[in-house]
């Protein structure tokens, strides 16, 4: 079990080690080497009786392709992408194969032991919380553990031995310590069946004391809404994942409080009806939690986050039906009826973090599709965060679709869409802020920014290297959304043979605000601002009447650190006569 972690350890600082050379460079190779590392040696390091189990190694084997393959398929939707969000994609998987092997990982380990997947409730209520907890107590076990070894580098620092400081921070090393800490945990927690026992009778007798509470809760809350309303009260914002977390957590305290025993009861009766109470209301939960999803999904379309939030409600539903019926047909023992439904649901949960992550359902395809259907329909409707949501956070769909966008007949008849469209695939990485902003301000190309921008009487036009800079980078939308207009100047104003250009936004009864431009190693820099408090300043900016004048003081230095001359306004009054 000690060498599993210790080679899992070695096996993630391997892969970044070798980041950079063939296999890693692709993504979909690192997703699938490291959702393999996390996976499966950890289920084996959970399950491990006999080395020569042949089953094992065979299911062992099946695992390992299943999960290659899963978190392959989501590397390829991010292979080759730009400006990505791979969080959007990466995290469900991460959590989905988490879900699945914790969920699967019971059944797997009664295989194992009995030769039969027919397990029974009891056995996998005792295989799924010695599970959780083993890994509960090796994570502590890790923390502790690197606690004692930073005490250890800081006690001999104090004596100016650095060594073990920069040991400890070594990633190899960091890899190495955490798998045989990780390994012991998982060990201990392996061998030392009473302290696991008594870990669990102590979190039992928690969730014990807080379902009636939360039971109190959910019935209250339910027998109120006839008078409050809900979704009325939830303003613009969906109340599905408040919902949901209620109903999660009651379905969570229910099963720790459910145990199998025909002589003693959890609770006096009139709390087990309260109880029971609460379980007829989850469907209710589940009802308004779908219903709220199907509005906002009515309203927005698909997105991933919704995807999954619908998985996660209609699981919750299935649940939620299975508890209320547990509780209209009564078994032998209290809430016998839950045992079924949490066999039966356990493989629903296992079949949607698989699916989820497979070009079966693939979210990401439904929501670019549907993002792009609500676009096509009304390209005048068209917003950024619309189009850089496909970009940014489906992967390889979202910008297919988007490709695909830009050559349909409507989208290319609206010269405001196709080129919000444009900006967003051509490589240049622009917050979604300031597109909006230079959407709104009617700024949507270089043709369009130039026609906004004036020049001064006189100066030469900026390169064009200028107007990209503006259109991609420089803080230029107060400017251009103001309605006194924008002009510009160019000129070499420090005498470096590099042109300059004040970009300055005209105020009424205030003088003009430009900021300053500057070629700084080949790429446009905004150097500062400059104001000028006469209105009769417009006029002369128009003009090209820009005077320079050399500073009478020079720039102050002490060891380098350098500062200026502030004049008082006593001296800045006679100056400027």
């Amino acid at each position: 079990i000690v060498l599993i972690a210790l080679l899992q350890g070695l096996a993630l600082y391997a892969a970044q080690e070798l980041n950079d050379t063939t296999p890693f460079q692709d993504i979909a190779c690192r997703y699938g080497w490291n959702a393999w590392v996390l996976t499966v040696p950890t289920a084996l390091g959970l399950t491990l009786v006999d080395l020569k189990d042949r089953r094992l190694w065979l299911h062992a084997a099946l695992a390992s392709l299943l999960v290659v393959a899963l978190a392959g398929w989501v590397g390829w939707n991010l292979r080759g992408m730009e400006g990505i969000w791979i969080s959007a994609l990466r995290d469900p998987l991460a959590l989905g194969l988490a879900v699945a092997t914790f969920v699967a990982l019971p059944w797997w380990q009664f295989r194992l032991q009995h030769g039969s997947w027919r397990a029974d409730h009891a056995a996998l209520f005792e295989r799924a919380w010695q599970n959780g907890l083993v890994l509960l107590q090796a994570a502590v076990f890790t923390g502790l553990g690197w606690m004692l070894l930073w005490l250890w580098a800081a006690l001999f620092t104090l004596v100016g031995v650095t060594f073990f400081e920069q040991l400890f921070a070594e990633r190899a090393f960091v890899a190495l310590a955490t798998g045989t800490l990780a390994g012991f945990g998982v060990l201990i927690g392996r061998t030392q069946h009473r302290a696991i026992q008594i870990t669990r009778q102590v979190l039992f007798a928690i969730c014990r004391a807080l379902l009636p509470l939360l039971a109190f809760i959910a019935v209250l809350f339910v027998v109120s809404l006839p008078f409050t309303g809900l979704m009325s009260s939830a303003g613009h914002r969906s109340p599905a994942k408040e919902l949901l977390t209620l109903a999660l957590l009651l379905i969570c305290l229910v099963n720790a409080v459910y145990q199998r025993s025909d002589s003693e009861l959890p609770y006096p009766r009139l709390l087990r009806r309260a109880v029971e109470a609460s379980l007829l209301t989850l469907p209710i939960y589940a009802g308004l939690a779908l219903y709220a999803l199907a509005l906002r999904i009515g309203q927005y379309g698909w997105t991933i986050d919704r995807f999954w939030a619908t998985a996660a409600a209609l699981i919750t539903a299935g649940y939620a039906l299975g508890y209320a019926l547990a509780v209209v047909r009564p078994g032998q023992r209290w809430l016998q009826g839950v045992e079924p439904v949490n066999r039966v649901m356990s493989w629903a949960v296992i079949a949607v973090a698989v699916l989820g992550n497979s070009p079966v359902l693939d979210p990401a395809r439904l929501s670019a599709a549907s993002v792009a259907e609500r676009l096509r329909s009304n390209p005048a409707q068209l917003v950024v965060r619309d189009v850089s949501y496909l970009r940014e956070h489906t992967g390889r769909r979202g910008v297919d679709v988007l490709r695909r966008l830009q050559q349909d007949p409507a989208i290319q008849a609206d010269r405001r869409a196709s080129s919000i469209i444009a900006q967003q695939l051509s490589g240049r990485k622009m917050p979604s802020y300031r597109q909006e902003n230079l959407v709104e301000a009617g700024v949507y190309d270089l043709p369009t920014l130039k026609a906004r921008i004036q020049m001064a009487k006189g100066s030469a036009m900026p390169p064009d290297s200028w107007w990209q800079a503006v259109l991609d980078d420089l803080d230029s939308t107060e400017c251009l959304s103001s309605n006194e207009g924008c002009m510009a100047l160019q000129r070499d104003l420090d005498g470096d043979g590099q042109p300059d250009v004040l970009l300055c936004q005209i105020r009424r009864a205030w003088g003009p605000q430009c900021d300053l431009h500057t070629l700084d190693e080949g790429h446009w820099t905004n150097v500062g601002q400059i104001r000028f408090g006469a209105e009769a300043a417009n006029q002369a900016l128009r003009e090209g009447r820009l005077q320079l004048r050399d500073s009478r003081w020079p720039e102050f230095l002490l060891d380098d650190q350098a500062s200026t001359l502030q004049y008082n306004n006593d001296f800045g009054k006679r100056r400027s006569k």
